[in-house]
């Protein structure tokens, strides 16, 4: 599954680091998204959703709301399958416009969904 990761770290202690290495563990393919990023253990670092090359299927989110509201126009122009609200993510007005495009929004911790066997 392609996974856009929106808030990509470089730092191993925070939460969209270990996202993206449990991913990748998992077998998805992971497209970092974050504007001040060039690469993250080699890999590219997208510097917003519209510059992926591939069709994506699920966004997780690891920015706050303030972060995640100029992505949401290439969200709804990608249109994921879903996108999930991680931990302090939460965002009413983008979940709005997603629910009103017919993306599902899902308010869960990637790592914990990964972990349960509900990612998928």
């Amino acid at each position: 599954m392609n996974v856009a990761l929106l808030g990509a770290s470089d730092k191993p202690d925070r939460f969209a680091y270990k996202a993206l290495k449990k991913l990748q563990a998992f077998g998805h393919r992971v497209f970092l998204v974050n504007p001040r990023l060039k690469a993250v253990d080699g890999e590219t670092v997208w510097p917003d959703l519209s510059a992926i090359p591939e069709t994506v299927d699920t966004v997780t989110l690891y920015v706050s709301a303030a972060n995640s509201n100029p992505h949401q126009e290439a969200m709804l122009q990608i249109k994921p399958r879903r996108v999930i609200f991680n931990p302090g993510t939460e965002n009413p007005g983008l979940e709005t416009a997603l629910l009103t495009a017919g993306i599902e929004a899902v308010h869960d911790c990637t790592l914990l969904m990964l972990d349960g066997g509900r990612f998928d």
